[in-house]
Parts: structure tokens; C-alpha cells; sequence
């Protein structure tokens, strides 16, 4: 049983935990980042204030219909990005996941290892069969990434997020469990 609890949440070079208050001005300074500002979501790139960061992370503590993790670096246990799931659906038995990396840790195979890890979490701990998420099209190094966890491209919606001064695809990738469970036995 101890081998189980040691691996929890921990993969290669990140491990994963719910974010505490003392996390709160380092996670805002991660999201209002030009890189997550542009990539992570679909709103207007527009600087977050401090209280909208606070607001958002008291309500992420103690939601169970939500998980929401930091990301933190196994050396340094610095808080490096987040990481969650969210828009679960009991009924389907899917949920969308997403995850936001510090610039200066991008292109380093962090964010794959984070999302192995939450992929992981997900297919071991909670009764999902689909997983799912949205990447914009020209978000290169996401889609190289979420292709080395195993999703699959499933579809695309066309001319869907505006950026950079025209309008761009979202792809929508998933995994199955069935998908997932194939490829640990190989």
C-alpha cells in the first residue's frame, strides 16, 4: 500500500497539490503572463486584478466538482503553473482538464509530465471514461505535447478564438480510458 501513497500526484519532474493561500501572488503572477494570457483561455488577453485572483482561488478550495492543482517543480518545490479538471460530467462519465505552464519552464517536457501525472490522477482515482480538452490551433508546442499523452485529435471548430488580428481553429482532442488502460500495458 506505501508504494501507492509515494507515487500520488508525482511524476517524473513535477508533483501536483492543491494550492494553499501562501501560493496566491505567485499563481497570479503566472497567470497574467503574456504567454498564458494568449494561450490558457479564451477571454480577452487582459490582465487579471488581484482581486479577481483572490476571488478565484477561494473558490477553488474545498469545491469537490473541481480539481485544481499547482504545479510544482520536484527540486525546487517551486509553484511552476496549474493544472486541473473541471466540467464534470457524471451522467457521460467525461470532463475537460487543462493546464497553464510559466514561460521560463515551457518547452522542457514539464507540461507533458504534468499532464501524464493529472491524466493519471484522473483514469485511477475518479470513475471518468473520457477526457477532453481545447487547444487553439496555433498553440504548437500544446498539441505536440497533449499527442505524447496519448489524446487524440477528434475535431475542429473552425474560426472559433480571435487572436493576434484574425480568427483562428480550436481543436478538441480526447482520451478514453480503454485508450489509456492499452497504452500502460505496452
Amino acid at each position: 500500500m506505501e508504494q501507492y501513497f509515494n507515487r500520488f500526484l508525482t511524476g517524473q519532474r513535477v508533483f501536483l497539490k492543491q494550492m494553499e493561500q501562501s501560493h496566491l501572488e505567485r499563481f497570479a503572477q503566472l497567470e497574467n503572463e503574456k504567454c498564458t494570457l494568449l494561450l490558457a483561455n479564451d477571454d480577452i488577453p487582459f490582465p487579471s486584478t488581484a482581486e479577481d485572483h483572490t476571488t478565484f482561488f477561494n473558490s477553488i478550495s474545498g469545491k469537490k466538482e473541481e480539481f485544481i492543482f499547482g504545479i510544482f517543480d520536484k527540486q525546487s518545490e517551486e509553484l511552476i503553473g496549474s493544472c486541473g479538471v473541471f466540467a464534470i460530467n457524471w451522467k457521460n462519465s467525461t470532463c475537460y482538464v487543462g493546464i497553464s505552464i510559466a514561460s521560463e519552464w515551457q518547452n522542457k517536457g514539464i507540461g507533458t509530465d504534468a499532464m501524464n501525472t493529472l491524466i493519471s490522477f484522473i483514469f485511477n482515482y475518479i470513475p471518468i471514461h473520457k477526457i477532453k480538452l481545447q487547444v487553439f490551433s496555433f498553440n504548437a508546442n500544446a498539441i505536440r505535447s497533449y499527442k505524447k499523452c496519448h489524446l487524440e485529435q477528434e475535431g475542429t471548430l473552425r474560426n472559433e478564438i480571435f487572436r493576434f488580428g484574425k480568427f483562428h481553429d480550436v481543436f478538441l482532442f480526447g482520451l478514453l480510458r480503454d485508450d489509456w488502460n492499452a497504452k500502460q500495458i505496452q
